[in-house]
């Protein structure tokens, strides 16, 4: 997972609350295949995490924060700190291995 420079994104601009260490901000479309089996994946990681929030965005019904945050394909999976900035970026369906690598050693 890659870092990117994009301006923060706040609670309001996704509609959700942000974790208090990270957010996982996936954004999907209708019919992608590699979307529900990432939202599957980052769902189940978070699941026993009370500090790391997983929020999955229609990229269509988003069309201004898409285009804010330079999403080009879906899915893209942003890792936000509590703050809202973007520390971390998958493009396409992250393996489970990428996400807790990218998650365990931020102590934000």
């Amino acid at each position: 997972m890659k870092a990117h420079t994009n301006p923060a994104i706040t609670e309001e601009e996704i509609g959700a609350t942000f974790g208090t260490r990270l957010t996982l901000l996936q954004f999907s479309s209708a019919f992608c295949t590699p979307c529900r089996a990432t939202r599957a994946l980052l769902s189940d990681i978070t699941k026993g995490l009370s500090d790391v929030k997983h929020v999955d965005i229609d990229a269509e019904s988003h069309l201004e924060l898409v285009r804010k945050l330079d999403i080009r394909s879906t899915p893209t999976t942003l890792i936000l700190d509590r703050r809202g900035v973007e520390v971390g970026r998958a493009v396409g369906a992250p393996k489970r291995e990428q996400v807790v690598d990218a998650i365990t050693p931020m102590d934000i």
